[in-house]
């Protein structure tokens, strides 16, 4: 199967390097976790905003002085016809220059991934929509549902605190039905924002959800209140593990709304153990910086999968050594890549480009060590950048 972008493209445009052929040469990605990119244009400040998970840079100072600004100027700067290492000044320019529509199309079909799996219940507002970023991307884009958000809509609709728990549950079930449009392909969970992990994990009694639902839902009415009571967010997660489909769990790094301590994804030890019987895969996001604890997991228990998506792009050049340390103890078979992309569509890139040239290159020093034949590492190179994540989602995009 070839990449959507030829490699030599690739190379014309210095975005992989020239001489041997990588074992990821070709190969497309399937992203099992992303987000949908910026419709309009962006000033400098609104871009720099999304070069951070925080609020933005200190006064001051700019986003462009880390590792992802310095990635962006190199590897993202030729894709829009600029040298590379343009300045900012440079390269936001040529950017709104070109128009957002054809800057993004530029970048995301660059990054030669073959389908998209998107949650586009966060923050939505202002981005593509779900079809329009499959025609940007060009590639399949299949819809994963954020349960606190069917929660919340349940919760705005109207219900009482009796009738909550089965209306979240049918509601999951109606959004995560088959021959949706776009096609729901997983759940996903922000437990780690809203409570933190280290919650109780069994499925909580009707009469534990309603009284809990009985607090809350006068609270949503009157001020908007974010879902976070730890019997609430259980029973939307019960209610997403209940349709059989994937469920995503947000581990490890992360906003200013989490307590990184309390997104350790070793926490999830004892719902592992639950979920293990059911035959549900769990993909645990992010990871980072405990990802060596998801690998862990992925390790012991037959249903976890596992990524570090977000820190790639992050960590620019180190990303070599973050997958080298996930793969020390997480089988290969249950490693996945994922961008986790927000806004920009440069994060979808340079996602793509840092995991390529990280996988690609150990495989070849493991081949050049004699640890590895090339066969495996070929075989091991495709089944991370997609075969995973297309037999763990029992459904696909198409």
């Amino acid at each position: 199967m070839s990449c959507p972008t030829p490699p030599e493209g690739l190379v014309a445009l210095g975005l992989v390097p020239a001489g041997p052929v990588s074992f990821l040469d070709g190969v497309g990605l399937v992203d099992h976790h992303c987000h949908s990119v910026v419709a309009g244009d962006l000033d400098r400040p609104a871009f720099e905003s999304l070069l951070t998970e925080g609020d933005g840079p200190a006064p001051g100072t700019s986003a462009f002085d880390s590792a992802l600004g310095f990635s962006v100027r190199r590897w993202c700067a030729p894709v829009l016809g600029l040298p590379p290492h343009a300045p900012p000044e440079d390269y936001l320019a040529r950017r709104a220059e070109i128009g957002a529509g054809p800057a993004s199309r530029a970048l995301l079909r660059a990054a030669g991934t073959e389908a998209l799996l998107v949650d586009h219940g966060f923050a939505a507002d202002g981005l593509l929509g779900l079809d329009e970023l499959a025609v940007a991307a060009s590639a399949p884009v299949g819809e994963v549902v954020r349960l606190e958000a069917v929660a919340e809509d349940v919760a705005d609709a109207g219900v009482d605190a009796t009738g909550y728990g089965d209306a979240v549950a049918a509601e999951v079930a109606r959004r995560t039905a088959a021959g949706t449009r776009p096609l729901a392909v997983a759940c996903k969970t922000v437990l780690a924002y809203r409570a933190g992990l280290d919650v109780d994990p069994r499925r909580p009694e009707p009469v534990e959800v309603a009284k809990a639902a009985d607090t809350w839902l006068p609270r949503r009415a009157v001020d908007h209140t974010p879902l976070r009571d730890p019997v609430l967010l259980r029973h939307g997660i019960w209610a997403g593990l209940d349709t059989g489909l994937p469920l995503q769990l947000h581990t490890g790094f992360g906003d200013a709304d989490e307590d990184l301590h309390r997104s350790d994804p070793a926490l999830l030890a004892g719902f592992a153990r639950l979920v293990e019987p059911l035959g549900v895969p769990l993909c645990l996001l992010h990871t980072y910086p405990y990802h060596r604890q998801a690998a862990w997991l992925a390790q012991v228990f037959s249903c976890v999968h596992v990524d570090v998506s977000l820190a790639v792009p992050y960590v620019g050049a180190r990303s070599r050594s973050v997958i080298a340390e996930m793969l020390e103890l997480a089988p290969f078979a249950k490693v996945l890549y994922a961008s986790d992309a927000y806004g920009l569509p440069e994060l979808h890139l340079l996602g793509a480009l840092r995991f390529r040239a990280a996988l690609g290159g150990l495989l070849e020093q493991a081949c050049a060590t004699d640890e590895i034949a090339p066969a495996d590492a070929e075989r091991v190179a495709t089944m991370i950048a997609r075969d995973n994540a297309r037999r763990v989602y029992r459904r696909m995009p198409a």
